[in-house]
């Protein structure tokens, strides 16, 4: 199918889902580019796409061909791709055995590159708490550069969720800079059941949560760093996690 007006209604929706609250009213979002397409394709969460040409990409779901200016209204980029994909929410909220709680991290560029450096290195859920930014934003989206559609990722509110933890008697590991316990002190059984939850980027790790957790944790590093960025050193305590 061919759409070339501005007012069509499937892209007036499209434009739309840039803004959360219609994101969380539909449980739909947008990917930007061939490759976050066919990554949502592949793991199932296409439903369907606009192209800007009649190329082929063997997708499996309705493919509406539209001008360029259509692709610039709905875009958030400065140069619109070519194409873009309507996708649905993953609604799995299983909990695995190692468990990534982001505890309100604000920047997208961040927890974008939390989610890669967490599906690199095996965790199998990851929990956005409070205040965290929104999964679906299109910075995020882009900086995981399509593994949010490898793992569980959804929203809870962490005092909530710290029970049912300990019911399931999984660990729980929080970090903390000063007065923590090095990671590579850790056993190897340690590293390979937890719920590790990670701190805001200016505060860090909320004091109830930090009391609530069974071991603090933290990366020893010279005396010339205070501290690191925290989708930095995420992506390094989980690779340590994962040397077990």
């Amino acid at each position: 199918m061919i759409i070339t007006s501005l007012e069509n209604e499937r892209v007036k929706h499209y434009s739309k889902l840039q803004q959360k609250k219609y994101r969380d009213l539909n449980n739909e979002f947008l990917v930007e580019g061939e490759h976050l397409v066919l990554e949502a394709a592949h793991h199932q969460f296409l439903k369907e796409v606009m192209v800007s040409s009649d190329k082929n990409l063997n997708l499996n779901v309705p493919v509406y061909q539209v001008t360029e200016e259509i692709l610039k209204k709905i875009s958030k980029l400065d140069t619109p791709p070519d194409i873009i994909g309507l996708c649905k929410k993953n609604e799995d909220q299983t909990i695995g055995d190692r468990i990534l709680i982001l505890d309100s991290i604000q920047d997208p560029g961040n927890l974008g590159t939390i989610i890669r450096s967490a599906v690199a290195f095996d965790i199998d859920t990851i929990i956005l708490g409070d205040n965290t930014v929104d999964l679906y934003n299109p910075k995020v989206l882009r900086a995981t550069q399509g593994m949010i559609f490898h793992v569980p990722i959804f929203r809870f509110a962490i005092k909530e969720l710290i029970p049912m933890l300990k019911a399931l008697n999984i660990p729980l590991l929080s970090t903390k800079v000063e007065n923590g316990i090095n990671i590579e002190e850790l056993s190897s059984d340690e590293k390979k059941r937890f719920a590790l939850i990670v701190g805001n980027e200016g505060q860090g790790v909320k004091k109830e949560y930090l009391d609530a957790s069974d071991k603090c944790i933290y990366i020893p590093t010279n005396q010339n760093v205070e501290s690191l960025n925290v989708a930095i050193a995420t992506s390094i305590i989980l690779y340590e996690m994962r040397k077990y």
